[in-house]
């Protein structure tokens, strides 16, 4: 197997997968590679790494697989920070309000496997980022693409969101290595606003000038779970399209790793970004002060240290601790 058109009959499934509207439009692919070349691509030295006795040994590892740390949501890039936090576990250290946490991203960034360099290569071909637009009606003109092999360290939080304007299209699919994956703490939970919340979504909708923004957990339910090894998820952002993750694991045994990619319009311009704190009330909401660039409670958030976001944000829109948990489907 050494040319991208091996994987060709993925080309197949997602074409005559079907579109699936709860909790929103998607398509949900189970097996989707053949089972031996799954078993391959799970076997190979940069995603069964071997086990780590520490942090700092599996870094070592990762970076000896040729994994790069990347700029990601939810998460920070610099490996020292991450430690420390990993450790201490304070949780004033966060880089959003509606989380209680964060982690870290790393890419594969040259395979040395022979069978993931093929993948990596099919997942960069004009037949396959043109199969998944087209599933979409996405017009390929209008946007950038960009994928990889993707592990996600213990802390990765990203609280419920549908995505920014910005994204056109998103995929992920597990590949994890460890057999008892699916009953680990770090899969993507897709979700739907409690009813006291659908305000939210409307604001959206009302506007496309309006930019979507993370929510606390306990404004939605876990309406399924992507557990699946060896499982296809894809959809269009939308106003609807609520997805989170938790990731609370031993990641020196094995780590959560996925195929991940977007589509990205080259033009897309929103007047205002609102986070969450502005959207408590939805008797409170005033537009007309939403249409600036920021909010007076977001300007003051990023001015201040990170260490006191967490206090802040108590001060100004106080909430109950979050107690959502996992489930199956």
């Amino acid at each position: 197997m050494s040319e991208p058109k091996a994987f060709d009959y993925l080309l197949k499934k997602i074409e005559q997968a079907k579109i699936e509207t709860y909790p929103f439009k998607h398509i949900n692919i189970q097996n989707l590679f053949d089972i031996s070349d799954f078993k391959k691509i799970i076997s190979c030295a940069e995603i069964q790494l071997t086990k780590a006795d520490d942090d700092d040994e599996l870094f070592n590892l990762l970076f000896d697989s040729n994994y790069r740390i990347i700029r990601f949501p939810g998460c920070i890039a610099d490996q020292n920070e991450y430690i420390s936090w990993h450790k201490e576990r304070e949780l004033s250290q966060i880089t959003n309000t509606s989380c209680e946490g964060f982690g870290m991203v790393l890419r594969l960034e040259k395979p040395q496997s022979k069978i993931l360099d093929t993948l990596n290569r099919f997942l960069n071909s004009e037949q396959f980022i043109n199969c998944i637009s087209n599933k979409f009606d996405i017009d390929l003109k209008q946007c950038t693409y960009d994928a990889g092999i993707q592990k996600y360290l213990d802390g990765y939080e990203i609280s419920p969101h549908p995505d920014i304007r910005k994204k056109a299209l998103t995929y992920m699919v597990n590949i994890n290595p460890d057999s008892n994956s699916e009953d680990e703490s770090y899969h993507t939970h897709y979700l739907k606003f409690n009813e006291d919340r659908e305000y939210v979504k409307e604001l959206w909708c009302s506007s496309n000038n309006i930019e979507r923004c993370w929510v606390p957990w306990d404004w939605c339910a876990t309406a399924s779970t992507q557990r699946a090894n060896n499982s296809m998820v894809i959809f269009s952002p939308d106003n609807d399209t609520m997805h989170a993750v938790k990731a609370s694991y031993n990641h020196l045994k094995s780590q959560r790793t996925q195929l991940y990619g977007n589509l990205w319009y080259k033009n897309s311009k929103t007047e205002c970004k609102p986070e969450w704190e502005d959207l408590t009330n939805s008797n409170a909401i005033d537009l007309s002060s939403l249409r600036v660039k920021d909010t007076i409670t977001s300007k003051l958030k990023n001015i201040l240290p990170r260490s006191f976001r967490s206090t802040f944000n108590k001060i100004v829109s106080p909430r109950k601790k979050s107690t959502h948990s996992e489930r199956k489907f």
